[in-house]
């Protein structure tokens, strides 16, 4: 069967929207800003998105709640996650059929090849199903090291070949994982830890936020606190008090947003993770007054 691959030299995303057009596409590897653009944006009346058959999203956590959204709109498109990493030579999960792409959240079971298993990351003690840890990965594709860095590769690669992630993730008791975060991004608010990206799932589900970032930020009593970077709706009038009165309701109070700030854009790189670490220094440096 002859198939036809379409690539753009840079990302706009009308662009995109013409290609599916022009090129009857069928399937897209997508990130998640571009299935959040997908769901949020007007531009998608113009074009017919049903064209697409399967998108496959990857690069960071997919919520539940933009899931849903995505699927309401589009009912003929099959999305799913995967999860793979540089390190693994390729994907690690997989997803097959309908039914288990309608588990939204998970990118699926551990490929045949390939074990899997949530320890936890301060005693490396094996965790049950349900139980948030750090995902270890063991199997044939995983590399064998790091050219000419012995340091580094002692350092995610364990002695029996376990491959340490450094992503906060849990297997349900069926056996598909959620990845919940990155262990060096959550937030050390006291004595909890709040994952960013479970507070980003529930920023991008509210009609008048177009894209969110949280990342943490110094507080003398606490540590950290949980900080959002709000991009807003054209026209939308939402303050900051209503966007944590929104989060409140929802989350256990530790993982309450306490500070906001509203910006143009997210930064993020061209396969759409967020880079915290210029959301963080931007916070630090130049205060909410100037954002």
């Amino acid at each position: 069967m002859d198939e036809t691959v379409v690539f753009k030299d840079r990302f706009e995303f009308e662009g995109i929207l013409r290609a599916i057009k022009k090129y009857k596409i069928t399937y897209m590897p997508v990130s998640p800003p571009l299935v959040m653009a997908f769901t949020k944006s007007e531009l998608t009346k113009k074009y017919d998105l049903n064209l697409i058959m399967f998108l496959r999203s990857g690069g960071a956590p997919l919520g539940k709640e933009v899931t849903e959204r995505f699927k309401e709109k589009f009912s003929t498109v099959e999305l799913i996650q995967g999860y793979g990493l540089t390190e693994t030579g390729g994907g690690a999960t997989k997803v097959i059929g309908p039914e288990e792409a309608g588990r939204y959240g998970s990118v699926g079971r551990i490929a045949e090849n390939m074990e899997g298993k949530i320890v936890d990351p301060e005693t490396s003690e094996k965790l049950p199903p349900r139980w948030r840890g750090e995902l270890w990965l063991r199997g044939p594709t995983v590399m064998k090291g790091y050219v000419r860095d012995e340091k580094a590769t002692a350092e995610i690669l364990d002695s029996e070949g376990w491959l340490k992630t450094g992503d906060i993730c849990y297997f349900d008791s069926e056996g598909f994982l959620y990845v919940v975060d990155r262990l060096k991004e959550l937030i050390k608010y006291k004595a909890y830890q709040v994952p960013p990206a479970e507070l980003e799932h529930l920023l991008h589900s509210h009609p008048e936020i177009v894209d969110a970032a949280v990342v943490p930020y110094p507080d003398e009593e606490a540590g950290q606190i949980p900080m959002a970077y709000v991009v807003k709706n054209p026209g939308s009038n939402i303050t900051e008090a209503q966007i944590m009165d929104f989060i409140a309701e929802q989350v256990a109070p530790y993982k309450k947003i306490r500070r906001v700030a509203f910006i143009t854009s997210i930064t993020r790189t061209p396969a759409g993770k967020i880079l915290r670490r210029k959301l963080i220094n931007h916070s630090l440096s130049h205060g909410l007054s100037k954002l």
